[in-house]
């Protein structure tokens, strides 16, 4: 699929203009280039709106040329779907500008201070744009080129510009799951950071900490993540781009997430929706963003379907803005169909999450290597969405099929977190919880009790005895021993652990809770103890109960259209609650 249309409507003499070069482009093109940068866009773009991609692509592939169109910021929209369409078309222009880029750099190396000044404020536009648009492997090639001609000047103004690079190579790294070369650039830049405060030079560093506590995210270092997330929310100033203060906001709220403090979470996720829509407006992928992590905020506070319904609203903005095979709309497909999956556990229709998550494998192989780390947790959804469609299955060869495919996908997934992150790692934990749940439906139940083994000690080493992830993982271990392998005092223990964290952290109308009620009322039963089976059948008519009388979920995404709080507040009464 092309990169979709934004509605665009130029005053209709000029359009006509536009038009009149475009029919004629083979005779205009020459003289195209000289006419003014906002002008060349727009005939640019009627070509992309004509379907002439091949004309446009051979522009769009001369540096010259797109160094031009890329400073038209008002039109960024529009940019991404020109560059979208090609990359779509098999026009591979992304590689074509940094490859371009980069031997130029490796040629001015010996020009003047200012030919190099020159690159490097194309590189800094170049590769924001390239970032932007989730070619994140491109973005990192024109960066290191601009970190090289920095290193070739030990000056105060080239200190400040290789802290920049280094933060944005930062960015892409993570965002391209590189993260063992993530520290080495962290300590590039604090290396620049320490010359500037040598001379007297102070440095903002809010971006910096913040893209530092995303790679601690990332590795499931969550304290860490949470630690310089706070360092980075001290760092706010007014006069910092308001990109850069939804970035630093977002990546707090999500650290807080993971360290279950959900209060300080909605703090701050709901002001960073409210302020991306408000700057930048409901179409723009920066709001995308914000909703993505409001999502990831709902899905762990127990609000599945509103989750469900905002990450439709992302990947709406998502597929409006880049269109077709783009990492960012495959990130989008993902969330929705981990989700989904969670939504629609109890009814069985998984097929809708199965949809976002084929969806999203498919982009992800067609645009990146084969063993690329991103593809191992869409694979992880799509095992878990058919497995369950396995289990439901009445057709014996086909089930056996679906559970093999799934246990397929679970060792690749496995495989590519292990060489990622090593053993003892949240996500490899998670796998290997997935493995131990698919093994008891494919009846291996030795092999299902050591792979939650597994994952409870990794969780528990990283994560202490009460967290959520700990939770789930001796859930399954209780239902294996209680259904499979009769072995109820220990199941009885594990429920009884599992309910209980899940009460401390999210309430007695936990979703989460029935399934343990569930398995003791099945385990008393299995043992003969009918006090104990009655009394968890009230817990459970009282759970029912509960839920029945919550207040109806208002609209997510009402919920914040309106701030009462500027971010300056919002800040302060979260740094006021973290001391707290």
């Amino acid at each position: 699929m092309a990169a979709a249309e934004l509605q665009w409507m130029p005053d209709s003499l000029y359009n006509s203009a536009i038009t009149a070069v475009v029919d004629n482009y083979s005779r205009t093109r020459k003289d195209v280039r000289s006419l003014p940068d906002n002008i060349q866009f727009d005939i640019y773009y009627k070509l992309y709106q004509q379907g002439r991609l091949c004309q446009l692509g051979s522009e769009f592939c001369e540096l010259a040329v797109f160094s031009k169109v890329v400073r038209a910021n008002d039109k960024r929209h529009l940019l991404h779907h020109c560059f979208q369409a090609l990359m779509d078309h098999g026009v591979k222009v992304s590689t074509c500008l940094s490859d371009t880029f980069s031997r130029q750099c490796s040629y001015i190396q010996e020009s003047e201070v200012s030919v190099r000044d020159k690159a490097l404020q194309l590189g800094l536009a170049l590769g924001s744009f390239m970032s932007e648009a989730g070619w994140y492997a491109e973005g990192e090639k024109i960066f290191l080129a601009c970190l090289e001609l920095c290193e070739l000047v030990e000056d105060v103004s080239h200190w400040l510009r290789g802290l920049e690079f280094c933060t944005r190579l930062l960015h892409v790294r993570n965002a391209n799951c590189k993260y063992n070369m993530g520290e080495d650039t962290y300590q590039k830049a604090i290396g620049y950071v320490t010359k500037l405060q040598r001379l007297g030079h102070s440095v903002n560093f809010a971006l910096l900490y913040s893209e530092y506590s995303a790679l601690m995210f990332a590795k499931s270092q969550y304290d860490e993540a949470y630690r310089w997330s706070v360092k980075a929310l001290r760092e706010i100033r007014q006069n910092l781009p308001m990109k850069v203060v939804v970035d630093v906001i977002r990546q707090a709220s999500k650290a807080c997430v993971v360290k279950r403090k959900f209060h300080q979470a909605e703090l701050l996720v709901k002001h960073a929706v409210y302020v991306a829509r408000e700057h930048f407006g409901a179409k723009h992928p920066k709001y995308s963003d914000t909703l993505l992590d409001y999502g990831f905020y709902l899905l762990n506070v127990d609000n599945i379907c509103q989750s469900v319904h905002v990450y439709q609203a992302a990947l709406d903005i998502r597929q409006s803005v880049f269109g077709g095979r783009n990492i960012h709309v495959a990130i989008a497909h993902e969330d929705l169909a981990y989700s989904s999956y969670v939504h629609q556990y109890s009814s069985g229709r998984f097929e809708d999450a199965k949809f976002h998550a084929e969806r999203a494998i498919e982009i992800i192989v067609h645009i990146l290597p084969e063993e690329h780390l991103l593809l191992a947790s869409s694979k992880r959804v799509k095992a878990l969405i058919l497995e369950e469609i396995a289990i439901d299955c009445h057709n014996k060869e086909l089930e056996n099929m679906l559970l093999h495919e799934a246990q397929e996908l679970h060792l690749s997934s496995l495989a590519l977190a292990i060489r990622a992150f090593g053993v003892v790692n949240v996500q490899t934990a998670k796998h290997y919880g997935n493995l131990g749940r698919l093994y008891q439906s494919m009846q291996r139940y030795k092999e299902a009790e050591e792979m939650h083994l597994k994952a409870i000690d990794i969780k528990e080493k990283l994560l202490g005895q009460e967290d959520y992830e700990v939770a789930l993982s001796v859930g399954h271990l209780a239902s294996l021993y209680n259904y499979d392998m009769n072995r109820y005092d220990q199941a009885e223990q594990l429920y009884l652990r599992s309910i209980s964290i899940g009460r401390k952290l999210f309430g007695d109308g936990y979703s989460g809770l029935e399934y343990d009620y569930r398995g003791l009322i099945k385990l008393y039963n299995s043992v003969g103890n009918i006090d104990k089976v009655l009394e968890y059948h009230e817990i459970l008519n009282s759970w029912n109960q509960l839920r029945d009388r919550a207040v109806p979920i208002k609209d997510a995404l009402q919920d914040v259209e309106n701030s009462e709080r500027s971010t300056e507040q919002v800040i302060q009464q979260f740094l006021e609650s973290s001391c707290s």
